[in-house]
């Protein structure tokens, strides 16, 4: 007999790898019709559901992982989305397909097991696959310094290898057979700004980079922090303050994003340890005032009342 269940698939990956970016290409090409799209973010405020749009449907977990204290928020918009689907009339569309783009913090191997032993769920819901979205350029420190960064790529049944464009061929080669020796059971492709593009091929002995045994390793927790610059931001102030943060703490910062209002119109504003992104402008009418002039600071140690007086005394310096 057919399966009739709805499918999921999770796409995960480490803060800033590219997942959003992979699935707006995917949505702008007409892949994924007929889904509901589930966004997790860490930070209280979203920001990536305002970049998707073509989904049969779209919600938003804020606030907190799915894989540990949202996983109840999870759970129960999952059998809504069940219940909503099973009320369907004839001649309405069907959501066949659940897309769900975890936040960077989250191990997909415990969302997997979260489902299937739900009673109900496993009932309703059959995992299609786990995609992981990993960062060519920061992938190999994040498996060698966080063992979050090493379990998602052993979670994943794909991997998607990105910004393949800013590293060299040779870090490439042994990348790809590093990623090839934790998950040997993973297919390895790779995309730049979401559109697929071709991976060398891996000749035989390809040198593997070391990955030390991180299960000991003590680092502070990664927190989200969500700052609110106010009606009408210093912009000038703003970038100058960002700069430095980067310069001094960049390499306890795993990832800042936001949208903010610039002479230049709204911008989409990311970076990814201390690298910012170039900016990309939006439309004034496709982001709600809400989410205007809003960012996360995700990293190492970050307490919000010290980016607060930071933010504070470069925009008010005397």
């Amino acid at each position: 007999m057919a399966d009739t269940r709805i499918r999921l698939t999770i796409v995960g990956g480490y803060l800033g790898s590219g997942k959003t970016t992979w699935l707006r290409h995917q949505l702008h090409e007409g892949n994924f019709t007929r889904s509901h799209i589930i966004i997790n973010e860490a930070a209280e405020i979203p920001i990536d559901n305002t970049l998707l749009s073509g989904a049969s449907g779209l919600s938003v977990l804020a606030g907190g992982c799915v894989c540990c204290e949202g996983k109840l928020d999870l759970l129960k918009e999952l059998k809504c989305i069940c219940d909503q689907r099973s009320g369907l009339q004839n001649g309405r569309q069907r959501i066949d397909h659940i897309i769900l783009e975890t936040s960077g913090l989250a191990d997909p191997a415990s969302i997997v097991t979260l489902i299937q032993t739900d009673s109900i769920l496993i009932r309703q819901i059959v995992i299609r696959e786990t995609i992981v979205v990993a960062d060519a350029v920061n992938a190999l420190e994040q498996m060698q310094v966080d063992a979050l960064g090493r379990s998602q790529i052993e979670a994943a049944d794909q991997i998607i290898l990105t910004k393949t464009d800013l590293v060299g061929h040779e870090h490439l080669l042994c990348l790809s057979a590093s990623l090839a020796a934790v998950n040997p059971a993973a297919a390895l492709s790779a995309a730049v700004y979401g559109s697929d593009v071709k991976l060398p091929p891996i000749p035989p002995n390809t040198a593997l980079y070391e990955l030390p045994n991180i299960s000991t390793n003590v680092r502070l927790p990664i927190s989200a922090v969500q700052l609110d610059l106010g009606v009408t931001p210093d912009w000038t102030a703003f970038t100058v303050w960002l700069s430095a943060l980067l310069h001094v703490r960049g390499c306890e910062i795993v990832r800042v994003k936001g949208l903010i209002s610039t002479p230049a119109g709204l911008l989409l504003l990311q970076a990814v340890r201390n690298v910012i992104q170039s900016p990309e402008v939006l439309p004034d009418n496709s982001v709600e005032l809400i989410l205007q002039n809003k960012i996360a600071v995700i990293g190492y140690g970050f307490k919000k009342q010290d980016l607060i007086k930071s933010v504070q005394y470069f925009s008010n310096p005397g």
